[in-house]
């Protein structure tokens, strides 16, 4: 262990000192060399970088992919340009304005995209970048039109050369990586990834998607402002054709694409390789069908990196140098995790050990349709608080569909869901899961992105701004997260990825994950499931413990011995219907059960009741 803590604090010295060495060099870079052309190369390689690094923060953590992020470089570059020639503003204070100017465009296109994803999102933000540049090439009056809008000459000695251009951006994009790295490494940061991984789950563990999405999009927005409205100054003349420009958007999607998506240093890496190219290209095509033929070329070089280079060369480069090492980690957690840990999990807070009494869930009137098809028809049914109740039926009964309907999954038609006495059905997902509703899956969902102790710490149980820039995980939460984790018998797999386990395993880590919820309630869909009797034997124990600690809990389960075993009480559901309630004892000889399975009594595989 002390072997590894020191070889790790050795690679981020390494680390720091090759970024101090490449900021060094690049800061002395014009105070050594009057070199025109290169500086000229490396102030558009700044802008390129600034604009796949602040795309990056949308694209790469949150996963959402936008065509439409020279909107801002556009909207940062005509605010300046405005401010400048018409109010006589300073030009790098109109920069800055342009920055601001382009986080509030982002801020109104969230609540335009809120419910947009994938294609789709690609879809909005691109006609909102058309829309923009059509704007600003017909309102004449204010952006000159086609004609274009003019910028004051620098005024400083011409012995200086570009230097204030250069310095001004390459402080820049240095501030984009230090957003980058703080959004990396804070709680805004994993709710990002787990958008990316699984927005509908993210959701259901207390992330506002909607506020982490519109965050991501204004800070990447200003980057991309303040870039344009330096270039704008820069170059001295602007043009809507040149601002709001496809191809520019489609070279900030390929530099964070080609150096690694959702990495820090990928956007940076891959501008420095596309700004080269572009130069080539710009130099190479002439004529009316230039714009076209760059288009293409950078189009078909995305679609090269998307088909062979899907990572990106720092995530292929990194997991190709780790790979060993990532598999003797795994040898070394599975050799040290224990197969019979204890189950006597203590995670309940004030609301699992105050909630003890009334009902934890109260469900009336539930409908919900699909086409022609009444999926759950009129369903109502209790849990108790500090009970644990079965929900039984064939499979297509709607059991499933009523665990969307109380999550807020899915919307119902008619019906009402109270949670701990509190009305919910109004509620988004997330806040449903602030109130304590937490609920697991037929097949385990979790996020992939994140290690195991990471998926443990990112529910939360409030939404709160200043809550966000937090580090991603204080050393409290870690030691609570490695004791549960402990307890289910998978510390060793702490800091392995999910995708590396087993489905018992994940389906465990679903379960010490929405613990974190600090839950009144807990709905398991199919628990057992595909697991093997001695980890059945184990999930039977942890549901008694939490269930003795005040957790009330709704299961679904075919395993009705399971079932017997568990429940004080159940629910046996048929063609979306609840057709029957009672004791396991009860139900095992009901006519209209039997036949809801479409067997014998001894068909129903009830094997011994509840003591």
């Amino acid at each position: 262990m002390k072997r590894a803590l020191l070889r790790g604090s050795a690679k981020r010295s390494s680390r720091l000192l090759a970024l101090l060495i490449g900021v060094l060099a690049l800061a002395a870079y014009p105070v050594l060399s009057d070199n025109l052309y290169v500086q000229n190369m490396l102030i558009l390689t700044f802008i390129l970088a600034i604009g796949a690094s602040g795309w990056n923060i949308m694209g790469g953590y949150a996963g959402y992919i936008s065509l439409g992020s020279s909107l801002f470089t556009g909207l940062g570059a005509y605010t300046a340009g405005i401010l400048v020639a018409d109010f006589g503003v300073p030009p790098f204070i109109g920069c800055l304005v342009g920055g601001v100017t382009a986080g509030v465009a982002a801020a109104l296109l969230s609540l335009v995209t809120r419910r947009t994803r994938g294609m789709y999102f690609v879809i909005v933000t691109f006609a909102a970048l058309q829309l923009f540049g059509l704007i600003a090439r017909n309102w004449k009056s204010v952006t000159g039109g086609s004609s274009g809008l003019a910028m004051p000459l620098p005024m400083w000695n011409i012995a200086y050369q570009d230097w204030p251009f250069y310095y001004s951006l390459l402080v820049v994009l240095l501030a984009a990586i230090a957003v980058s790295v703080l959004i990396r490494r804070s709680k805004l940061g994993t709710g990002l990834f787990a958008i990316k991984d699984d927005e509908d789950k993210a959701s259901g563990i207390g992330i506002n998607a909607a506020a982490y999405k519109m965050i991501a999009f204004v800070l990447g927005s200003i980057f991309i402002g303040v870039a344009g409205g330096i270039y704008a100054y820069y170059i001295s003349f602007i043009t809507p054709a040149g601002m709001f420009d496809i191809v520019a958007s489609v070279l900030m999607v390929l530099a964070a694409l080609l150096g690694g998506r959702g990495t820090i240093w990928g956007p940076v890496l891959g501008a420095f390789i596309i700004e080269p190219l572009s130069e080539l290209t710009t130099t190479s095509f002439g004529g009316p069908n230039a714009g076209s033929f760059r288009l293409l070329f950078f189009a078909g070089i995305l679609v090269l990196v998307v088909l062979f280079l899907p990572k990106g060369l720092i995530p292929s480069i990194s997991e190709a140098l780790h790979n060993t090492a990532r598999m003797g980690a795994l040898r070394i957690a599975r050799g040290s995790s224990s197969s019979g840990a204890s189950a006597r999990t203590q995670v309940a807070g004030e609301r699992g050990a105050s909630a003890m009494a009334g009902d934890a869930l109260k469900v009336s009137g539930l409908t919900k349709s699909f086409g022609g098809v009444k999926a759950v028809n009129d369903v109502s049914l209790r849990v108790g608080a500090g009970s644990v109740t079965g929900l039984i039926g064939p499979n297509g009964s709607g059991k499933t569909t009523l665990f969307n309907l109380i999550d807020g999954t899915v919307t119902p038609k008619a019906g009402t869901v109270a949670l701990a006495g509190t009305s919910i059905e109004r509620a988004s997902r997330a806040r449903r899961a602030h109130a304590g509703l937490a609920r697991t899956y037929q097949l385990p969902r979790l996020f992939d992105s994140l290690s195991v102790i990471e998926n443990v710490v990112a529910p939360e149980r409030r939404f709160s701004l200043t809550r966000l820039f937090l580090p991603r995980m204080s050393g409290d939460e870690r030691d609570q997260a490695l004791d549960v984790l402990a307890q289910f018998g998978l510390a060793g797999f702490a800091d392995i990825s999910p995708s590396d386990l087993s489905y018992g395993q994940r389906k465990l880590v679903e379960l010490a994950q929405i613990l974190s919820l600090d839950p009144v309630l807990v709905m398991l869909d199919e628990p057992a499931a595909g697991i093997s009797p001695a980890l059945t034997e184990r999930l039977t124990a942890i549901i008694r413990n939490l269930n003795g600690q005040g957790i009330a809990i709704l299961l679904v389960e075919h395993d009705l011995a399971f079932i017997a075993e568990l429940c004080d009480n159940v629910f046996v559901m048929a063609d979306g219907e609840v057709v029957a309630e009672g004791t396991v004892a009860e139900l095992t000889g009901n006519a209209v059960v039997v036949d809801a399975y479409l067997g014998e009594p001894a068909a129903l595989g009830i094997g011994k009741v509840k003591s």
